[in-house]
């Protein structure tokens, strides 16, 4: 369907250290599914994050089920990515995951990914 590829596969802030999560779509019923990764400073929690999520997507069609979570620091100045850290509510998302999904937005950055929690 071309709205699930509308739908963007990042959004993240700009600049900052801030939590993530990591986001599976899926029509009801459906095949296709895509991840997506979210995170704000905004957010104090992760679920922060699902809860704007959620409803967004609901409002598309969509089904979505939280894979997990952790940190993003986003050095915008350097182009540098640096995923780690886990949510205490949805558990660690796959890092490496999220990492390939960063790449395809931000393709001339270096995004590196660790278990470390700071």
């Amino acid at each position: 369907g071309a709205a699930m590829a509308a739908v963007p596969e990042v959004e993240i802030d700009a600049d900052g250290t801030f939590k993530y999560i990591l986001v599976r779509l899926q029509r009801p019923g459906g095949e296709e599914r895509r991840d997506i990764v979210r995170g704000t400073k905004a957010a104090e929690f992760h679920n922060h994050i699902f809860e704007k999520v959620n409803p967004e997507m609901e409002k598309l069609g969509y089904e979505c089920k939280c894979l997990g979570g952790g940190k993003i620091d986003h050095n915008s100045k350097d182009k540098k990515i640096r995923v780690f850290g886990l949510s205490t509510g949805y558990g660690k998302a796959d890092h490496s995951m999220t990492v390939e999904i960063l790449k395809k937005k931000y393709t001339d950055y270096e995004i590196t990914w660790s278990d470390d929690k700071k």
